[in-house]
């Protein structure tokens, strides 16, 4: 458009000054000319700010769509590496039912925001109309007029490509829950709380900052990057929620001792948290929203700094306390330091993201025998990872990087009070109504055979025979 504007302009005064050449004096030539020139670079002043309004070029459309559309590719391959963390770090007579809820979950996941979720979550609040910023529906389904598939739209990509990225974080609240609750959950009712957790709590919750809500409008506005809060400390809440109303699993505390019931397989917990690693590039990466290349490298640079750091923390801790080096802890360890880093990953440097994820792996530790100690039974440490390293990650965003100070971290503070006291009173409730509706534990029957069998009646290593532990 520029470049058309130019040639108009030169095109313009040649044409002109050539007209005044052969019909009128020297003065007259030179004030034809002058007026000419002065009316097109008018007029290409004016035309600048319009292009700019236009939205991005078609180049740089298409290039935040394609980043936009690999990242969600990234953090959909996060589930397989949840359901290999959850399914290894927990007994194989399990297996079958750890595997059938993490894939389940990522579909109701897609389907409940693609009905309602999406809209729940991106209201546009209206505040000159008295929008409140705490609850807004913009309608079931999805669509999108012509618009949405162009540069016109205001995210700089896509209509499908904003919700299917979204869509990938929504379901992930409800998978955090499932490794809390494992081993002893009716399948039924896991998918029921799944189902409206991920509808419901979850998009509201995301709405009141990502949606434009009030806690984007605070003084200083509430600020997670890609959701230590609004996903993983969400989910955490959900699943501290549903610990507590299930239950220990059977001969988990013996006289008031803890007794450890081992996983089946670490090979299958480590690929899955590499898994996992991998897809958090694409969940920290794809936050910025756009192929920038100097925010982006740098989001993925504090991101692998903090992973790598939590699972050095993680070490050292659990060789202290444990005296050997464990290594699920170390695994929980790279998991809490992507976790710590998540709502500050696009602020920090790399000393800051060096300390955040120490300190995420060492609390991760700390935190899981806390648990134990208070007989508070997490299967795989997903309170620990999810709940906790995620309160450090946003209270980590008013210590450390380029938001640090008094004001910023007041802020992260209500915002994670805010938060604690919906999603923990929303699951808590919604777990009571289903124990008292349609039950919430399996027998001791089912627990002790195992869910497989139970729940299933088929089993994921039939050709093997062994001893379970449980």
């Amino acid at each position: 458009m520029s470049k058309l504007i130019k040639r108009i302009a030169l095109g313009t005064a040649l044409a002109v000054a050539l007209g005044a050449f052969w019909s009128g004096p020297v003065q007259a030539q030179e004030a034809a000319v002058t007026e000419a020139v002065a009316e097109v670079v008018e007029a290409a002043a004016e035309a600048a700010p319009a292009e700019e309004d236009s939205g991005p070029s078609v180049e740089l459309f298409t290039v935040n769509n394609v980043w936009m559309m690999l990242s969600a590719a990234l953090v959909f391959i996060m589930h397989l590496g949840f359901a290999s963390v959850e399914s290894g770090l927990t007994q194989s007579k399990n297996t079958v039912n750890i595997l059938f809820k993490n894939t389940l979950i990522p579909c109701i996941g897609i389907l409940t925001y693609a009905l309602m979720g999406f809209n729940l979550m991106y209201p546009g609040f209206d505040y000159d109309a008295g929008a409140s910023g705490w609850f807004g529906f913009a309608g079931w389904g999805i669509t999108t007029d012509e618009a949405g598939v162009t540069s016109a739209y205001n995210a700089g990509y896509t209509y499908w490509t904003d919700f299917l990225f979204q869509a990938m974080f929504a379901a992930t609240a409800a998978t955090i829950v499932s490794g809390a609750v494992a081993e002893r959950v009716k399948l039924s009712s896991f998918l029921v709380f799944s189902t409206v957790f991920v509808a419901i709590a979850y998009p509201v919750a995301g709405s009141w900052k990502w949606g434009n809500g009030w806690l984007n409008n605070l003084e200083v506005p509430f600020y997670d990057f890609a959701g230590s809060t609004l996903v993983h400390s969400v989910g955490g809440w959900g699943a501290l929620a549903g610990a507590i109303i299930l239950g220990p699993r059977l001969g988990k505390y013996v006289n008031g001792k803890v007794k450890p019931i081992l996983g089946h397989s670490m090979p299958l917990a480590t690929i899955g948290v590499f898994l996992l690693w991998l897809g958090w590039f694409g969940f920290n990466g794809g936050s910025v929203l756009s192929a920038d290349p100097g925010l982006v490298s740098l989001t993925l640079v504090t991101t692998s700094i903090a992973a790598s750091a939590g699972a050095v923390g993680a070490m050292l801790t659990s060789w202290v306390m444990l005296k050997k080096p464990d290594l699920s802890m170390v695994l929980n360890g790279i998991l809490a330091g992507l976790v710590g880093i998540t709502a500050g990953a696009d602020q920090m440097s790399a000393m800051d993201a060096t300390l955040i994820g120490l300190i995420a792996g060492v609390i991760v530790v700390l935190s899981v025998l806390f648990f134990d100690k208070i007989k508070i039974d997490d299967p795989v440490g997903a309170i620990s990872v999810h709940l906790v390293c995620g309160i450090w990650g946003t209270l980590a965003v008013g210590l450390f990087g380029a938001k640090a100070g008094m004001p910023q971290l007041t802020s992260q503070l209500i915002g994670i009070a805010a938060y604690a006291v919906f999603t923990f009173i929303f699951a808590l409730v919604l777990f009571l109504v289903i124990k008292f509706t349609m039950g919430l534990r399996v027998s001791e029957e089912e627990e002790t055979g195992g869910l497989d069998l139970g729940e299933h009646g088929q089993e994921a290593y039939p050709d093997f025979q062994g001893v379970s532990k449980g």
